[in-house]
């Protein structure tokens, strides 16, 4: 006679047995855990925002848009940060010039390029040394290499600063996200005629768009808070770097000090008066602000242009 299956006692009655107790206290308490550390983050986050801004805000006025530094003593003293305000998008503008075709293209070669070099592993080492290079020896280099020479300060030496910092990081995420991008759709490309360079420029580049200005927007994000490769290489200055034709800018003044919202922001921040700590804690909270609403800028628009694409 067969003899019929029965299910373990602690199965038939309902009760678990000490293993599996255990195991789902385990749980509970490493999800507990995550709550928990996820709350204190948050807090964090809120505590050091919430500060920011009440302190920031208070030293909010137009004159901080619309006027330069002034000096202690004078008429219209603390005045404002209209020459970082102008000067830092100039600086990363020049050095997103240099530095996002170059990580682009480094990134490229590694992915698309690299399966038969012997190159691309001591370039691919380089480059993650160099995203992990602290930001001042970066400073330095620019200063030797592009001040001394010129014996002066210089935004031309400030932008190739932050350009430098930039390349490695565009590099490494893009050929990371290129990486992704499945081989079928090269192989298909390639099958019907493309070229190995186009099938990159209208096939793989798009497939990965989001993910690759997710990588540029990093690098725009590290670089606009930099201040130790601007105090070697740009150094600061109080007045606004435009060539003017009456009131009408017609040029950029590069090669002579150039200021930054990050120099100035350090500069307040270290002064002895009052005044100027409290313009350092406004500067700080509009350099957020302005990263922010970057980043949202740009991540609204690659969703646009993604639902665009598969439309």
């Amino acid at each position: 006679m067969s003899q019929a299956i029965t299910a373990p006692t602690h199965w038939s009655t309902g009760q678990l047995s000490w293993h599996d107790r255990l195991s789902r206290f385990k749980s509970k308490l490493a999800y507990g855990a995550c709550i928990g550390f996820t709350i204190v983050i948050l807090a964090l986050l809120a505590l050091v925002t919430g500060y920011l801004v009440v302190i920031g805000f208070s030293s909010l006025n137009w004159a901080f848009f619309s006027q330069l530094p002034a000096a202690p003593g004078t008429d219209g003293y603390p005045g404002g940060m209209l020459n970082g305000l102008v000067g830092t998008p100039i600086l990363i503008g020049a050095a997103s010039l240099v530095g996002i075709p170059l990580g682009l293209l480094a990134g490229i070669y590694l992915s698309e390029y690299s399966s038969r070099s012997r190159i691309a592993g001591p370039v691919r080492f380089i480059s993650d040394v160099l995203a992990g290079v602290p930001s001042i020896v970066v400073g330095i280099l620019g200063y030797e290499l592009l001040v001394v020479p010129l014996q002066s300060y210089n935004g031309w030496a400030g932008s190739m600063a932050l350009a430098f910092l930039m390349v490695p990081i565009i590099a490494r995420t893009t050929e990371e996200m290129l990486r992704l991008v499945p081989n079928s759709y090269r192989e298909a490309s390639i099958a019907l005629g493309a070229s190995k360079a186009r099938t990159i420029l209208r096939v793989v580049l798009p497939a990965a768009t989001g993910s690759v200005i997710t990588g540029i927007m990093l690098s725009i994000a590290r670089v606009a808070g930099e201040t130790a490769p601007l105090l070697f290489t740009a150094m600061g200055a109080r007045f606004l770097p435009l060539f003017f034709a009456g009131s009408v800018p017609v040029g950029v003044r590069m090669n002579e000090p150039f200021p930054s919202l990050t120099e100035q922001i350090f500069s307040y921040a270290t002064s002895p008066y009052k005044e100027q700590n409290s313009m350092a804690w406004a500067g700080i909270l509009v350099l957020i602000c302005l990263i922010f609403v970057l980043n949202l800028a740009i991540r609204l628009t690659t969703r646009r242009a993604a639902k665009m694409r598969q439309g």
